[in-house]
């Protein structure tokens, strides 16, 4: 089966409405700037009951004193772009995806850092946003 992967912006995937059997997003909702808008896309190019699935760093569900927006500020200048302080899951739920099924986990690039949550997941599409 042929698969195509066009380089385009998040907020504009180069398909048709509802022509997508699936999406596929790894490290990319915690890295665009807003999340709503590349969801809204998402949703677009799927057909009703396509399949989203995605792996992406989120908010860890750890108790602490969450760290001031200058420093997540730094901390996404640093890695890259990423923003992990999101509340990734709560935003596809947002975006009118449903049902959301997801399994959290832990992970280090290299055994002296410390692991950054991550959530692994699978939501399907009900159709296009109303507004498309």
């Amino acid at each position: 089966m042929p698969v195509t992967v066009p380089r385009a912006a998040a907020e504009h995937l180069h398909a048709e409405e509802a022509s997508a059997d699936a999406v596929v997003a790894s490290l990319v909702l915690c890295s665009v700037s807003a999340q709503a808008p590349v969801l809204a896309e998402i949703r677009r190019v799927l057909r009703p009951g396509g399949t989203f699935a995605f792996y992406e760093r989120v908010r860890s569900d750890r108790r602490f004193s969450p760290p001031s927006r200058t420093c997540w500020l730094r901390l996404a200048v640093v890695c890259r772009g990423c923003h992990p302080n999101r509340d990734t899951v709560a935003a596809i739920e947002a975006a009118g995806f449903a049902p959301v099924t997801t399994r959290r986990l832990n992970f280090a690039v290299h055994p002296l850092s410390p692991p950054v949550a991550h959530v692994l997941g699978a939501a399907v599409s009900p159709g296009p946003p109303a507004s498309s």
